[in-house]
């Protein structure tokens, strides 16, 4: 059940305790292997277990479906739709396989986070910065050449609107580049557990629906490919999940 607001705040509060908890622990494992080996399997595993112990303190459910599309040792570029917090910690539990990040720079200066992002290879970009910008989806698609999965977030930011934001065209660049299929992934229920900038959260079920692989090229205009894409993640994102369009806009 959703709760009253009272209630929200503090289990949000309650969260957000062993969120700096477990990122903490979890960020200096990372640290630690990544000095060690940066292709070392205990990275992941301390990734996957930072996310799937937050969903476990917040009482969140995951249902996936569609990992049958999805073949062991093979790069992709996983591309998803991004409402909240909940969705990284959604993809880290359920992705299979090794995987990357292309994300925003604020992140990577997190203290332990930032460093631990960094250790592993993930890709920090600069918005503001186009030449930037630039250089760091280029890493990113030397990263996806070399046989290592990376995840996007087509829409750029997380949104605060029900509907799916315009795609930026760079990381569909990145894509094209790197040669590997493109997976859209659609994530609902996010939105009500935790809104951007919410501190409340209100535990509910959370659906990833993984389509198949796009062949990138298979399209002779960029534009074609983030059509496809697009129309992908929409597909199986239902803004209304779990509650209905009565809460639409709660």
């Amino acid at each position: 059940m959703r709760g009253n607001g009272k209630r929200a705040l503090a289990w949000g509060l309650w969260f957000h305790f062993w969120l700096v908890i477990l990122t903490l622990w979890a960020g200096m494992l990372v640290i630690f292997w990544a000095y060690i080996d940066k292709n070392s399997p205990m990275i992941h595993r301390a990734c996957r277990w930072w996310g799937r112990n937050l969903l476990k303190i917040a009482h969140i459910p995951v249902k996936v479906e569609g990992l049958e599309h999805v073949a062991p040792g093979q790069a992709y570029v996983f591309a998803a739709n991004h409402r909240s917090n909940f969705d990284i910690f959604a993809l880290i539990s359920v992705l299979p396989g090794r995987f990357l990040w292309v994300a925003k720079k604020s992140l990577f200066k997190i203290p332990v986070l930032g460093l631990a992002l960094s250790r592993m290879g993930s890709i920090s970009v600069d918005r503001e910065n186009l030449r930037s910008a630039v250089q760091s989806l280029d890493r990113a698609t030397e990263v996806v050449k070399g046989g290592v999965s990376m995840i996007i977030v087509p829409e750029g930011t997380r949104a605060t609107s029900p509907e799916l934001l315009p795609f930026k065209k760079g990381v569909f660049i990145m894509a094209i580049k790197a040669g590997q299929p493109i997976v859209p992934v659609s994530i609902s229920g996010t939105r009500f557990i935790q809104p951007r900038a919410a501190v409340r959260l209100r535990p509910g079920p959370i659906k990833v629906v993984i389509s198949p692989p796009i062949n990138p090229g298979t399209f002779k205009r960029r534009e074609e490919l983030m059509a496809a894409v697009r129309q992908a993640i929409e597909a199986h994102y239902d803004p209304d999940f779990p509650y209905g369009p009565g809460d639409r806009n709660s």
